[in-house]
Parts: structure tokens; sequence; C-alpha cells
């Protein structure tokens, strides 16, 4: 118990430190990093900063910041630069080099022009972006023209003694147009203006709810008014079952006389023997469920994290660093309720089910992820995660995860009760009647993922823009609210599928609502393909590879918690309606 407490407090640390503050006396200098250029319509397409002939210190005096496991992973390569950008010091013109351009360069530039290539710069931990340059195609000639930015400007917000928001801007009035020249000097300046501000320092990711969220916030409140109509609608729903037609099956059944033939009645009753019947494959089971109830608790862990700015992923990548410790950190809990369900199911291979729950997501997810990383180093970006890293991670899911699961799966074995079925299960099982197509599995799934998904749609189109975008997404409360709003959806709708189901005298209901509750996921990948095509302009092997392989990992981890929450909603309501039944 010491040693859980010990990782749960060193995650809180390691959360604490993401957001450090830092305080300047006049004229210090700020610390100033160039971080890495790249195609706007492809964020996972990165290269170092100064793959581009931009001005740039000696070799020997390139210095690499320092960068935290959450900054490897989103890619960052900071190094230091020629900016010399000092606390409450105003400059009007700063000139950073003067080069002199040959014609390998001058294309460089102007493909990366072609490309709408932005860059990323870092002002005391704040992000700062813009575009290199611009490119004019309404000339009327058929060459289009090339402009390159080579004045920036860039204004600072503090107060007192610490910077509050940074922002930077090309001038329009110095531009360098690049032709056809075999060689062309060119001068790259800077301007810094300072303002002060009242906003408090624990305020200033407030500036990251930039003007495209402040228009589109009442999209978001309409995305939370239809996800709740259509909760309400499915509430009402469920208790017109529960209360008018489960009612009076209650009822008939309780008054049915004994003497009649089991065979003249229908209904839910007649499966009674074989509703708590175990599913196959019981080790497999419990592990999907194991996990997907890890991933409950990860996700809603997450979400408060970043409610309260403790993981925030337009700051360094933090989400993502903060998203790896916590799946650590709660492997017990797989563990936990995998050995829980697979107790009751009387399994018997325990260490196989341990084996599975640990590897049942994080072996998918290294071998996608692996592919992905070796796509990355191929094209040599700033997106490929080096091999101590990866190691990193290994050790931290080796050395952590997996004892925590086994940790998890020991106390699950031993916390396990009976599972104590309300009815007693019959030696064989009863014959299922046919059932008409649209009460298939397949249909069914359809229908069961398709009711959550619209419930979140809109929101997820925000979401998306965040990730392979490059719009930082902080209104986390809302979003809250949308999870929350998933979760019961979920579950109403797989109650009202599960109870039809047995209604037709159908009992294999264990793995059906595990897979319409998580069918949601299918959904989710399938929009991923239409943002994709249709709502983006990601292009490429590399964009291609990052985008679908890791929207998989992603769709199969709402798979697998929604997954969960389908099952255990239905196993409630299950146990509730025949504990009412005087079973033989």
């Amino acid at each position: 118990m010491r040693c859980l407490t010990f990782f749960i407090s060193l995650v809180f640390l390691f959360c604490l430190a993401i957001g450090k503050e830092q305080h300047f006396q006049f004229q210090d200098r700020i610390p100033f990093y160039v971080n890495k250029i790249g195609p706007y319509s492809n964020p996972s397409e990165t290269y170092a900063y100064y793959s581009l002939p931009f001005c740039q210190p000696s070799t020997k005096d390139i210095q690499h910041k320092h960068q935290s496991f959450a900054e490897i992973l989103e890619g960052n390569v900071l190094q230091s630069s020629l900016y010399d950008i000092q606390f409450g010091v105003d400059s009007q013109w700063q000139q950073i080099c003067s080069a002199e351009l040959n014609r390998e360069q001058i294309e460089q530039f102007k493909s990366a022009i072609d490309e709408y290539y932005f860059f990323e710069m870092y002002l005391d931990n704040l992000p700062l972006r813009g575009f290199i340059g611009t490119v004019d195609r309404s000339s009327g000639t058929s060459r289009p023209r090339y402009y390159l930015f080579k004045h920036l400007h860039f204004e600072v917000l503090y107060n007192k003694d610490q910077v509050i928001f940074a922002n930077v801007t090309s001038d329009l009035r110095q531009i360098q147009e690049l032709g056809d020249e075999s060689n062309l000097p060119i001068v790259f300046s800077y301007s810094v203006r300072w303002s002060p501000t009242n906003v408090d320092y624990s305020k200033r990711l407030d500036f990251f709810k930039d003007s495209f969220f402040s228009q589109e916030m009442e999209i978001h409140w309409l995305s939370i008014i239809n996800s709740f109509v259509l909760v309400i609608l499915l509430t009402g729903f469920i208790a017109i079952i529960i209360l008018r037609v489960l009612k009076s099956d209650i009822t008939r059944y309780s008054q049915s006389d004994p003497t009649i033939d089991e065979q003249e009645d229908y209904g839910w009753k007649l499966i009674h023997g074989d509703v708590f019947r175990f599913p196959p494959y019981p080790s497999i089971f419990s592990a999907l469920l194991g996990v997907g109830a890890q991933f409950l608790l990860m996700s809603f862990f997450i979400l408060v994290l970043a409610f309260f700015g403790r993981a925030n992923p337009g700051l360094g990548g933090s989400l993502y660093g903060v998203a790896v410790v916590v799946y650590a950190l709660t492997c017990v809990f797989a563990g936990l309720v995998s050995s829980y369900f697979y107790k009751q199911f009387n399994g018997e291979s325990w260490a196989w089910n341990i084996v599975l729950t640990t590897s049942l997501y994080a072996v998918p997810f290294f071998f996608i992820s692996s592919g992905v990383n070796t796509v990355a180093s191929i094209f040599n970006t700033t997106s490929y995660i080096p091999l101590p890293t990866v190691i990193l991670v290994i050790v931290l899911w080796a050395l952590v995860g997996f004892p925590l699961t086994v940790f998890g799966g020991i106390a699950g074995k031993r916390l396990a009760p009976p599972f104590n079925a309300p009815c007693r299960t019959k030696n064989f099982p009863r014959a299922i009647p046919p059932t008409p197509w649209y009460r298939q599995a397949g249909v069914q799934m359809l229908m069961a993922g398709f009711l959550p998904f619209s419930a979140i749609y809109i929101e997820l189109y925000y979401v998306y823009t965040s990730i392979w975008g490059h719009n930082s997404y902080t209104l986390f409360g809302i979003l809250m609210i949308v999870f929350f709003l998933l979760i019961i959806v979920t579950a109403c709708i797989t109650i009202a599928l599960t109870y039809f189901q047995l209604s037709m005298e159908d009992h294999r209901w264990w793995w059906r609502s595990f897979l319409s509750g998580g069918s949601t996921g299918l959904f989710i990948y399938a929009y991923s393909f239409f943002y994709y095509y249709y709502r983006s302009k990601m292009t490429g092997l590399l964009q291609a590879s990052f985008y679908f392989g890791y929207m998989f990992v992603l769709c199969y981890y709402f798979f697998l918690m929604l997954g969960f929450v389908g099952f255990y909603s239905s196993l409630v309501f299950i146990r509730h309606i025949y504990e009412t039944l005087k079973c033989e």
C-alpha cells in the first residue's frame, strides 16, 4: 500500500512541476528557443528549425534545452537562437544577421513557402507560431511569386516580474521576394514591444482561448444541449421500459399459474436458468473488462488534471506525459477488476489472465507506435521519438505498470466473492429461437454506437482540430460534461438493447453488451476518415501514418472503455430484474 501511495504522490509531483513559475528583473534575458517548422496542414510532419537556412549561432554555440519527458513525446527540439529579448526592454529594430542565400537555399525557402510552412518558437515556455512566408498566385502570370518574411515583431505582456503572454507577427512591409537569383543578400531582423497587464500568472492559460474558440462558444453549448436532450430522451425511454413494460412483465410472471406449461409462457423469464451462464472465453473477457475499467478511471483523472490546468496540450506536450504516467499508475485498477471478474467466472489460469490484462492494449500500441516511429525516422522529422525515450516508456511500464497490474490481480482474486446469481444456472443451455435480422448483433452494435456518437460528434470536431491542428483546446469543463453524457447515453442504450435481446429469449448478453457499448469507438474511427478527407488538408504518407495509426489506438481505447460501461450497466440491470423473480 505504501508503494501505491508513493507512485500516486509521484504523479502529482510530476504534474505540479509542469507549471513552475519564473520571475525576472529588468533587462534580464528571457529564455527564447526556436523549435520546429513544417507544413501547416500536416501537424505531425515537423522538422528542426535550422533545417532551413535561417540565421543561427555557430555549431558549437547552439545549445539544446533540456527537455522534459512530455516535451520529447510532443516532438520538440528546442535550440538556442540569436534572438536577444530582454525583460521590459522595447526594441524598434534589431538585426539578427546578414546572410547571402545561394540558389539551393532560395529553392529550399520557396519549396517551404509553397507548402505553407509555419515555425514554432518558445518564449518563457509560451509557444509562438507564424508563417515563414507567403505566395502570390494571383499575379496573372503562370509562375507564382514567393515572399519571405524577414522581420518578426514580438508583443509581450507582463505583470510585475513575470511574462504573461507573447505573440509574434510578421511585418508585411519588410519582406523579401525570392526569384531565380543565384545569390540573394538578405537581412533578418526583429522588434519587441512590452506592455503591462493586470492578468495574474496563474491565469495566463486563458490567453489560449483564442478568437476561434470565443466565436464558436455558441456551437459548444449547442453540442451540450444536443447531448443533454438525447440523454433526457434515452433516460425517459429506459424509464418507460422499467415502469411500464418491465413492471407488467414482472406482474405477469409473479401471478402466473405454476401448473401452466412453461412453453406457453414467453419473454425473459424463460431464460432465467441460462442468463447467468458465464460467457465463453472468460479470461479474454475479464481482461477486456479490466482494461476498460482502467481507461474509464484514467479518462476521469486526466480530465480533472486538465480542468485544473495541470495537463494542457498547448504547453510543451504535458498532456502526453501525464497520460503515460497516469496509465502506468492505473494499471493496478485493471488488474483488480480483471481478476475480480475472472475469479467470479471460476477461472483457474490466473497468471495467463494477468498477462492478457497487461498486454491487451500495451502490445498493439507498442507495435503501431513503433511502425509510426519508423516512418518518422525515415523522414527525419522531429516527431521521431528517440530510443532512450522509448526505453524509458518501456521501463516505466515494466517497473511500474506491470507490477501494479500483478498487485491489483492479487487483490482482486482475494477480494472477489462468489458470483451469487439470483437464479440457478441449468446444466444444459436452452435453445435460442431464431431472431429477425434487425435484432442481430451487427445491427444492434450499429444502433448502440450511433446514438452515443451523435451526442459527442459536434464536440469531437473541436477535439480533432486541437489534436490534429494548431488550435489549443482549453474548454475542459465542457469536455468533462460531454464525457459524462457519453457515459450515460452508452449505459442507457445498452440496457435497452439488452432488455430487447432477453425478451427474444436470447441469453447470450455478456459479449453482446460489451460489443454494443464499445461500438461507439468504431463510429469515432469512421469519423476519423471523414475528418481526414473532408475537414482537413492533411496529405502524405508520413502524416497519414501518424493520423490513422494513433487514431486507431485511441478509438481502441474508447472501444474498451465504453464496452466496460455497456457491460457493467447491463449486469446491474439484469441482476435487478431477476432478483424480483422467484427463480427455482
